[in-house]
């Protein structure tokens, strides 16, 4: 079984499937794959009626086939039992169509899609979509397309075998979206075989998979090669967490400068020095483009200066937080570039770099860390693209970005994809939609680099920036603070809260430097 945070794309699935299927008997991976999928519907299960009703919906592949194994095991457990199949069966594959043979000798009502419109007002306890798997090309359409609504329709929960039908499994698209004839099926729970994919955690994917749980399907480990592509877990960062000594003093812990808040805008620059102070940074200045206030009232450690009077050399830059597109803009970023420190960058810092090859060229010059934080649209300026074309292949995208700028890269949104310039690319798991609020991506610089600040490497401090974001939104979230109506400045006492309790969890005894 490959690690849990694995991630593996469908030509990569394919070939472990194939190399596996030819030192195994015949159908032994559609048997497999159907025990595993009724093992979880029965846990499903575990608190419905003794007479639960299950709905399985089969499709003319072998994920068809996985539902209709399923269904003869389910059938064998004594629950009520109905395939609905979409298939011709003479044309299904050779192991899909042995399986579909000896599930018509088990007690399971079977009816035809093909033949009739089919009745979901009955009362379903639970469904499987076993309509299409990983292989499928096309946008669904016609009566299957109508299947898909109606199942979307209805109260129950709904597993999906292997990926929601409708959903790509490496990008987490919905195939056919972009001339808006795309649909998928909204499961509550995807068992996904073999290994865990992509598609399932980014964009589209955590809306339509749901919990997903893996089935490795007994494979030989030795049949998965390394892949470049994980989860974030709290153990890729955890060994950068230090306990602080009692001998330390605020010079220990570095200087953040956020580089921002031109005029009107100053109030991201005040969140982003705020999350950099709360996360442990040993001094955080702020350095306005604009005029600068002589102190912030809510948090008066903060240092206030006028960025034309600023050392950007003496700490870690955040550049970008409410930076405007100004001369004065241009003209600071150039200077907080030309600097060895460890930068982080951000909205208006990326959107001067998209505009400028000059700019371009020194960052990608650079040899101190960086950190960028694009969304979409600056991901799609700074690549010369259209979001759309970002949006579908998300891990490309920050892939794209981390080579050409030599940089860590955080491609934000549901699902954001952490990309080195390696390729080696992670995708994060944490957070909700409370986050879709204005000021939330400079809490994020500002954690970046308050973690950078304490020599957190860029990748880990990237990712551990990430994960905690996240963490917090979802906290927040379940303790009935939003997701509606979340505000940024909510986000920051909870981060720090979680960064303290991991530290405690996960620090080993190593001295602050």
């Amino acid at each position: 079984m490959p690690i849990p945070t694995a991630l593996y794309t469908v030509s990569e699935i394919r070939e472990i499937e194939q190399t596996s299927i030819a030192s195994l008997p015949p159908g032994t991976l559609i048997q497999r794959a159907g025990m595993a999928t009724a093992q979880l519907a029965l846990d499903l299960l575990a608190t419905s009626p003794a007479d639960a009703r299950i709905l399985a919906i089969a499709g003319p592949g072998n994920n068809g086939g996985d539902a209709v194994e399923a269904a003869r095991v389910l059938a064998e457990h004594g629950l009520e039992v109905t395939v609905l199949l979409c298939a011709d069966a003479s044309r299904l594959p050779e192991d899909a169509h042995k399986v579909l043979e000896r599930a018509r000798n088990s007690p399971i009502e079977f009816i035809d899609a093909t033949g009739a419109a089919f009745d979901f007002r009955g009362q379903w306890d639970l469904v499987l979509d076993g309509l299409f798997g990983i292989g499928l090309a096309r946008p669904i359409a016609g009566l299957h397309r109508s299947l898909v609504a109606a199942i979307n329709a209805l109260p129950c929960p709904v597993l999906a075998l292997d990926v929601p039908s409708g959903l790509d499994a490496d990008t987490g698209a919905i195939i056919g979206e972009d001339g808006d004839d795309g649909i998928a099926v909204r499961a509550t729970h995807t068992i996904t075989f073999i290994a865990d994919k992509p598609g399932l955690h980014t964009l589209y994917g955590r809306d339509h998979a749901g919990q997903v749980h893996i089935a490795s399907l007994d494979i030989d480990e030795n049949r998965f090669k390394p892949t470049r592509t994980q989860l974030v877990s709290i153990e890729s960062f955890s060994s950068f967490l230090r306990k602080r000594p009692h001998n330390s003093h605020k010079g220990s812990y570095g200087d953040v400068i956020i580089a921002g808040g031109s005029p009107g805008m100053s109030g991201a620059a005040i969140l982003a020095a705020r999350s950099a102070a709360k996360c442990g940074a040993g001094r955080v200045f702020a350095a306005f483009i604009g005029d600068a206030p002589a102190y912030d009232g809510i948090q008066p450690e903060l240092m206030c200066r006028a960025s034309s009077a600023m050392d950007f050399s003496s700490g870690t830059t955040v550049a970008g937080p409410g930076m405007g597109m100004s001369r004065d803009a241009h003209d600071v970023l150039a200077r907080v570039l030309h600097t060895n420190n460890p930068v982080v960058l951000d909205a208006d810092a990326l959107n001067l770099i998209a505009s400028e090859s000059g700019l371009q060229s020194m960052l990608a010059a650079r040899t101190a860390p960086a950190i960028m934080t694009p969304h979409p649209l600056e991901a799609a300026r700074l690549l010369n693209a259209s979001t759309k074309e970002i949006q579908s292949d998300r891990l490309k995208a920050a892939r794209e970005l981390a080579a050409r700028f030599h940089a860590v890269v955080i491609l934000k949104g549901s699902g954001s994809i952490i990309a080195k310039p390696d390729g080696d690319a992670m995708i994060n798991t944490t957070g909700n939609a409370a986050l879709a609020t204005a000021g939330t991506g400079d809490v994020l610089a500002g954690i970046c680099g308050a973690l950078l600040a304490q020599d957190f490497p860029a990748w880990n401090a990237a990712l551990a920036a990430t994960w905690l974001h996240g963490r917090a939104a979802d906290v927040l979230v379940r303790e009935g603070t939003g997701p509606i109506g979340l505000t940024a400045s909510e986000l920051i006492p909870v981060v720090r809260t979680l960064l303290n309790q991991l530290t405690e969890q996960h620090a080993g005894q190593h001295a602050a430097h």
